[in-house]
């Protein structure tokens, strides 16, 4: 049996291992559910066309994540149409996110959270203390995607991260390590 070598054998190698997927065929604006039960180390294979380059976000993961664990504070965000990219509430709330992460940093976002008016998001739930089933249930939502072939940049469209993590961000739109041209 032959080993392919070349950087797409290594990217679905990759994804395989990630998601129990090979990341291909990955449908845009759905966020999947759960991983792959048969494989996979908990990863979900995300869709390039999701990905907001202006926001550096995965928005359709965001908000199934938002959803989830915090419905009613999601909902008072009062946007019409989630998926609607033109949606106002939608472009404030995603605007100082990106806003906060530039401030603060992605590890200070993700553990602190973020405020937008009156509400606060928590953005992951860290491991929780044996016993605590509400703190259990939370971390098991937690969602972790990676993105073959991901464009990021808004000026150069062509270059692209091969499998990308989403969340994680370069400081000062440097381009990351590991960028394809």
């Amino acid at each position: 049996m032959s080993t392919d070598t070349s950087e797409k054998g290594l990217e679905t190698l990759i994804m395989r291992h990630m998601t129990g997927t090979d990341g291909l065929v990955v449908a845009s604006n759905t966020a999947a559910e759960a991983p792959a039960p048969y494989g996979g180390s908990g990863y979900i294979a995300g869709s390039p066309q999701d990905y907001d380059r202006a926001h550096a976000l995965d928005v359709p993961q965001l908000f199934a994540f938002l959803r989830a664990t915090q419905p009613e504070a999601f909902e008072k965000l009062g946007m019409a149409h989630p998926n609607d990219a033109r949606d106002i509430n939608r472009l404030k709330f995603l605007a100082r996110l990106s806003g906060e992460i530039g401030k603060r940093g992605v590890i200070d976002v993700l553990r602190k959270g973020v405020a937008h008016g009156p509400l606060h998001f928590d953005l992951f739930y860290g491991t929780p203390s044996p016993g605590n089933a509400k703190a259990e249930a939370l971390h098991a939502r937690n969602r972790f995607s990676i993105t073959r072939q991901l464009a990021y940049s808004t000026d150069e469209t062509r270059r692209a991260l091969d499998p990308a993590r989403q969340g994680e961000r370069s400081e000062a739109e440097r381009p990351p390590v590991g960028v394809g041209a």
